[in-house]
């Protein structure tokens, strides 16, 4: 297939795509990995050879590597590992790569044109059938080769597990500088893998609870300046804000519905806390819960006929689950400690939450009725978990406290592996972005 991406100058996004055929398709499909396998598991064995090309080759495959290392579902073989006799990019040989016991081989070529653009091709090919499993081509701007590089990683860990890519993607947060006592907090967007960092604000206003609509490159986070918080609407292509609404109130942990056309938060008043939500466009306020107790942290199902929320109404911090609209709810969650931070998967299939006992602050998952719960990592102050477009990962930040601060790392929905995402400087309050159009 040959994919044709052009820079949006606002945002630095790709846009503008085109596909069609690179190679015929393979007779024989290739296999899917059953992710839910239980202990038995084991990661498929990619081997990936040396793009050849100028000096953007070199880059994109260090980028593939990389990302299959953090993948957790796939093995790479890197290029080192495989000797000079492999063969080119269109006839590997795969008799050598059995020997390497790898189960998929990529290839490909990437270089620059004597217009500036960058050609990158990749192929798959399935060690067991010896045929090709996949093969794209795409056309860019220089500039665009890492995320040329994301495209080719999720085209193939969709072909080899089934599922979704996640590589594709962008994550917002909160950057900390300074010392702990002053601490300059900024809204940031950088790409999944830590690169690409770019600030969304100066740090003039302080700025709390980023969170990425589900459907579209838009973010809703709140401001707290001179004068009320504000929840702010921002959209990255156009890097056009506006001001969703002024509260008297605190107001916290805006979230989008799924069609991104509402808002939900919380809103302070007195001792009480309830959850509304808003229209978008008309800036219609609907009161979700009345209680005299603190409901907060809500978020939609993949559908938006629930929330879920945490509440004290029933003398500590637990999980709710209402109806999109309000009305009576239905506390899920009942293990020893305090629950908070619950948001659903994008699959609709599980809820993540932190959960504090015994001092200790654990990230962890149950599904919608509460059952299944299983804590995916511990230590000192876990927290505000954010779910992968494709709901096999997860997001969080940890604060180790003394003078240091608040990190982002990603752990797969298993708990079987956890990895540091880099940021320039201190990180917290992670949401994962949807893949990019």
């Amino acid at each position: 297939m040959t994919f044709d991406i052009t820079r949006r100058s606002a945002a630095h996004l790709l846009a503008g795509a085109t596909l069609s055929p690179l190679l015929a398709a393979p007779a024989r499909a290739a296999r899917v990995l059953d992710l839910r396998a239980g202990g038995g598991f084991q990661p498929v064995s990619v081997a990936v050879t040396n793009f050849s090309g100028d000096e953007a080759a070199r880059i994109v495959t260090s980028v593939i590597v990389n990302n299959f290392k953090r993948s957790v579902f796939l093995r790479p073989i890197e290029p080192g590992a495989v000797p000079e006799s492999a063969g080119s990019e269109a006839t590997p040989n795969l008799d050598l790569f059995r020997t390497l016991n790898a189960q998929y081989v990529v290839t490909g070529r990437s270089q620059r044109s004597p217009d500036g653009r960058l050609k990158t091709e990749f192929r798959l090919f399935d060690v067991s059938t010896g045929e090709q499993a996949a093969g794209q081509q795409y056309v860019t701007d220089s500039a665009n080769m890492r995320r040329v590089a994301h495209l080719v990683s999720d085209a193939v860990f969709t072909r080899i597990t089934g599922e979704k890519g996640f590589f594709d993607t962008r994550v917002v947060f909160v950057d900390e500088s300074g010392p702990k006592e002053h601490r300059r907090k900024r809204l940031a967007i950088m790409d999944q893998d830590g690169a690409n960092v770019r600030y969304l604000t100066r740090g003039e206003e302080l700025v709390v609870t980023p969170r990425f609509s589900p459907s579209s490159q838009d973010v809703t986070y709140m401001s707290f300046g001179s004068a009320d918080p504000k929840v702010l609407l921002l959209n990255i292509e156009s890097g056009q804000r506006e001001v969703v609404g002024n509260f008297p109130g605190m107001t916290f942990s805006p979230r989008f519905s799924p069609d991104g056309q509402k808002i939900v938060m919380s809103l302070s008043q007195g001792a009480a806390t309830n959850l509304y939500a808003m229209d978008v466009r008309s800036r219609t306020t609907t009161r979700l819960t009345d209680t005299n107790a603190i409901d907060t942290s809500p978020s939609y199902s993949p559908s938006g006929g629930e929330i879920v929320f945490e509440s004290d109404r029933g003398g500590s911090q637990q999980i709710y689950v209402m109806g999109g609209g309000g009305g009576s709810a239905r506390r899920i969650s009942f293990g020893q400690g305090h629950y908070s931070t619950p948001v659903w998967s994008p699959k609709g299939d599980y809820i993540a939450f932190t959960k504090q006992s015994s001092g200790s602050f654990g990230i962890g998952v149950m599904k919608p009725d509460g059952s299944g719960e299983r804590i995916l990592t511990e230590g000192f102050h876990n927290e505000g978990p954010t779910w992968a477009p494709n709901g096999l990962f997860l997001m969080f930040f940890r604060d180790p406290g003394g003078g240091g601060g608040a990190k982002i790392f990603m752990v797969d929905i298993f708990g079987r592996s956890e990895f540091p995402v880099p940021t320039p400087s201190y990180a917290s309050d992670p949401s994962w972005g949807p893949l990019q159009e």
